[in-house]
């Protein structure tokens, strides 16, 4: 006759278990985002990842003309990559690709599901002097006031780190 576990012993593996689907599913951090930088040869492909909150204040989707306008500037803001991302000026980057999905805006046909909702953007820039590249400033806290900090991620020719921006230290150096 098998006897059963005490309840005592199952509780830490019964809290580990109802917990890993939360820890997998990643944290959602109002005022901050997540920014990562790609470099590989002449090509700088920046993906950043913002909770709507920080853009807007809100995160659902718009009740009123003021909360439309907010969101139709944010998308504005962010669709204009060359302004928020300045690689260093010696490189002569430009800006050749641009791609935002901001969820409830106007022309959108899918919207964020669940309690919370991000704004994902892609921006690829070429360097025409790309071994005069060092850093890259970031205009996104001076736009966006309610972003504090941005989680990074580098990759590039002289390897990979972390870090974070902040109003700060706005500028990603290597």
């Amino acid at each position: 006759m098998r006897t059963l576990t005490s309840p005592v012993k199952l509780v830490p593996w019964l809290v580990a278990m109802l917990s890993a689907p939360v820890l997998a599913a990643g944290a959602h951090d109002h005022g901050g985002g997540r920014l990562d930088v790609s470099i590989e040869k002449e090509r700088i492909t920046i993906e950043l990842e913002l909770p709507l909150d920080v853009l807007v204040g809100f995160e659902r989707a718009p009740r009123n003309d003021k909360e439309r306008a907010a969101l139709a500037a944010a998308g504005k803001k962010l669709n204009d990559g060359a302004a928020l991302f300045l690689p260093t000026a010696a490189a002569e980057c430009r800006l050749t690709k641009t791609e935002v999905s901001l969820p409830f805006a106007e022309g959108t046909k899918t919207a964020a599901t669940g309690e919370h909702a991000d704004a994902d953007a892609r921006y690829e820039f070429e360097c025409a002097q790309a071994r005069n590249l060092a850093g890259i400033e970031t205009t996104l806290f001076r736009d966006f006031s309610r972003l504090y900090r941005l989680e990074l991620q580098r990759v590039g020719p002289v390897g990979q780190a972390g870090g974070r921006l902040t109003r700060k230290a706005p500028v990603v150096r290597w």
